[in-house]
């Protein structure tokens, strides 16, 4: 397909005159054409092969060392379907363990890939089960525990496209890399000579998170892309550290959001713009039937850490070039059945109180003022939709939950690695902190009152609903399957359920996923039996 349209995109390059002022200083020379990742093949068992290897990328006309799945960087799709068995071989030849976690996928915790499941170096695991869950754009990557982010810096992450019966009648666009599009969002940080991707985990990073000043679109730094005149269908994916998006198009037109986590809203919802937290998924359409050139851009957020530059101002992440071959997909009017939430009375309830030591949370601030000063602090939370975020925070009463920090001697030098907790707890690999009765529905509340970070919250094993966020009802976008929620200041409120067994050998994942709060111990092991 690249090679197939390089003629016309040099032809729409050079009659897109009307590009957004700041984005044409970019546009000075050539572009890359934006990547698109191959649908991987099953073998001649039926069996997909993934294999996490080193390589490397060219940025900013350098090689830099660079992981990968089956490649350099990044990986490929996995088209899989609703109740078809799958089974997937996984090698690896890093340097060192590995595991890998199925993202958003409904499966057995001894399969799905959370830090139990270590791959050592030069070893394979594979891995069988059947999705059963509605169609939905999902995704996988390293799970290892203190590792986590280092291995998702270096480029380990690839896409899961689940589809079912009810999706194919709806006459989406469905032309991988046409007008079917996938969009994963990096941004990275590479040392002062720039042939090395510059990860550390200090307590700076374990208290708000690596964060880079370069963004990738499917690894690449603003790329174009030609596609047909219509209905263009984006899945999104925000494969960032640590970093929120807010994705928008340089010219105002609207996104229709169709899908979120899980899967397919019930009708599409229009939209101006499009928080994107760290792990978050959305699917949208976007009309290009006036054939004028666009860029899909993030807007600046306010989340700590994240307002430097280039990041204070709108950034382009990838250029749409609409050509005059037609689209064939279609913007329904309704999607499919959402089936309602049911009352909560009685559920068995449980509360996640999300924690930052105060000395990591102290220590740690000091260092990002030090290294960036005031304006790295933002306003300290971030907007997701239509959710108010005026609430103060305040004390709570949460019972009987021991929220001892610890102790630390005055003159020893602080130990950060497990300054982010649930309940007052790190994370513990040999204790699930409760178990779930499988199939049963369930209430969570996760709060942040009392911190100012802005906490992506994950659960595994689950697509849930949810009942609030950050004190508020979700916005419309957000209120189909998720298995992300945001946790900023508030409470939020989740209606899950599991239909899988996970022991405590194989225990599910509860955890923000910014990956350094992960990695530095926010994060609880669950069982369901």
């Amino acid at each position: 397909m690249q090679r197939r349209h390089f003629l016309k995109l040099t032809a729409a390059l050079s009659a897109a005159g009307a590009l957004p002022l700041w984005s044409r200083s970019l546009m000075a020379a050539t572009r890359p054409l934006l990547p698109i990742p191959s649908i991987l093949q099953p073998d001649a068992r039926g069996q997909y092969t993934l294999t996490a290897m080193t390589g490397s990328s060219q940025w900013n006309g350098k090689a830099v060392p660079t992981w990968g799945y089956n490649g350099g960087l990044l990986g490929p799709a996995l088209r899989l379907q609703r109740k078809k068995a799958v089974t997937v071989n996984i090698h690896n030849q890093l340097p060192e363990a590995t595991t890998l976690h199925w993202h958003g996928l409904e499966i057995p915790g001894d399969v799905d890939g959370g830090p139990q499941g270590i791959i050592a170096p030069g070893a394979t695991r594979q891995v069988s089960f059947t999705p059963d869950q509605p169609a939905a754009t999902c995704w996988f990557h390293p799970h290892l525990h203190g590792k986590t982010g280092y291995q998702v810096a270096q480029g380990l992450a690839g896409l899961v496209l689940l589809e079912d019966e009810a999706s194919g009648k709806l006459r989406l666009p469905m032309q991988w890399g046409e007008d079917d599009v996938p969009l994963i969002f990096q941004d990275k940080q590479l040392n002062k000579a720039g042939t090395q991707i510059d990860y550390q985990l200090d307590i700076m990073r374990a208290a708000v998170g690596w964060f880079g000043d370069m963004m990738l679109t499917n690894g690449v730094q603003y790329p174009q892309h030609a596609v047909p005149r219509g209905w263009l269908r984006l899945r999104l994916l925000n494969g960032c550290n640590a970093r929120s998006l807010h994705i928008a198009t340089s010219d105002q037109r609207p996104l229709y959001v169709i899908g979120s986590d899980g899967g397919l809203l019930a009708e599409p919802v229009k939209v101006e713009s499009l928080p994107l937290l760290p792990g978050e998924r959305f699917e949208v359409l976007v009309d290009t039937s006036d054939g004028k050139a666009f860029d899909v851009v993030t807007l600046p957020v306010t989340q700590m850490g994240m307002t430097l530059a280039p990041f204070d101002q709108p950034l382009p992440l990838v250029n749409i070039l609409p050509l005059r071959v037609l689209a064939s997909g279609t913007l329904p009017d309704k999607l499919v059945d959402l089936p309602p939430i049911p009352a909560t009375e009685g559920l068995q309830s449980r509360w996640l109180q999300l924690m930052m030591d105060p000395q990591l949370d102290q220590q740690g601030m000091q260092a990002l003022m030090d290294r960036y000063g005031d304006k790295a602090m933002g306003e300290m939370k971030m907007d997701h939709g239509n959710m108010d975020m005026s609430h103060s925070a305040k004390p709570m009463d949460h019972g009987d939950m021991a929220m001892d920090h610890g102790s630390h001697g005055k003159t020893a030098a602080y130990d950060f690695h497990n300054g982010n907790k649930i309940n007052g707890q790190a994370f513990n690999m040999t204790k699930p902190m409760f178990n779930v009765e499988l199939g049963k529905l369930e209430k969570w509340t996760i709060s942040g009152e009392g911190d100012h970070m802005l906490h992506p919250f994950h659960i595994h094993g689950t697509q849930f609903r949810i009942l609030s966020e950050n004190g508020k009802p979700p916005a419309p976008h957000r209120a189909g399957w998720k298995d992300m929620v945001s946790v900023n200041g508030w409470r939020s409120e989740v209606l899950v359920r599991f239909n899988y067994v996970a022991n405590a050998d194989n225990a599910y994942m509860a955890h923000c996923h910014l990956l350094e709060h992960e990695d530095t111990g926010m994060m609880l092991g669950f069982s369901v039996s």
